[in-house]
């Protein structure tokens, strides 16, 4: 019966929905209970499938041209060149409110998957039951073990006399892309942080600054290259606190 009500909450939790007190306890139990984290992985790796699918079947630019085409080719030329040059102005402006409005909600729908995916790998991560392939509190230990693993290297703060404990590492992908997962706790929480090659425009428009995601928090910055993310169920000042570190690793 114990079980059946954390299960009730594995939905809300997953999407971020679940209030931290709630959050944290549930993923306290899902590091105990086999059952129930292979029930939230499933879930997160259903969720993650059918966002996969749904995509499958967005428009391509080129098609978008060759509609935009299409209907440039089949209006009519009416209208005296009187009546142009009073309407030339507004459609111009109409057109680039579009267009802008267009460009805003395209990179705010992209942000917003690339976030939600980020979220997801950290959620199936805490609910497998091997949440970290290399398991130490030393960065020594665990920067060495990605050598080979990815095609790049990257440095770890020293947390000595900080609130933060190094749990361990594993290789992830996003976008088919490897990179390394790295786990810290902070208190009772699990703080993610994703590390992958920076991919440039698509992940330019990304802010600089902690973003609420539901119940997680999400930081993300570019170093050397490399793109960083920090995931957690914390408070904007802790992810700060955390970032900080990763920035000035040297």
């Amino acid at each position: 019966m114990a079980c059946e009500s954390w299960r009730e909450k594995l939905d809300p939790y997953i999407d971020g929905e679940l209030p931290p007190p709630e959050a944290s306890s549930l993923a306290a139990h899902l590091r105990e209970c086999a059952g129930c984290a292979a029930e939230a992985l499933e879930r997160v790796q259903m969720k993650r499938a059918i966002a996969v699918a749904g995509k499958r079947y967005e428009p391509s630019a080129e098609l978008r041209e060759k509609v935009r085409q299409s209907l440039g080719k089949g209006r009519r030329r009416e209208g005296v060149w009187v009546w142009r040059i009073v309407a030339l102005p507004a459609t111009l402006v109409l057109v680039l409110s579009l267009l802008v409005t267009f460009y805003v909600d395209r990179e705010k729908a992209r942000r917003q998957r690339l976030y939600s995916e980020l979220t997801d790998l950290h959620v199936s991560t805490l609910a497998s039951a091997s949440p970290v392939d290399v398991i130490s509190t030393d960065r020594h230990t665990v920067k060495p073990w990605f050598q080979g693993k990815i095609p790049f290297s990257f440095n770890l703060p020293e947390l000595q006399g900080t609130d933060f404990t190094l749990v361990g590492g594993r290789v992830t992908y996003l976008a088919q892309s490897p990179g390394a997962q790295l786990i810290y706790r902070l208190r009772q929480h699990e703080i993610s942080v994703f590390i992958f090659q920076d991919r440039g425009v698509e992940t330019a428009a990304l802010a600089s600054s902690p973003v609420s995601m539901l119940s997680f928090t999400v930081e993300s910055w570019t170093k050397n290259g490399l793109r960083y993310f920090v995931v957690g169920d914390v408070g904007a000042q802790d992810i700060e606190s955390l970032s900080k570190l990763l920035r000035d690793a040297g």
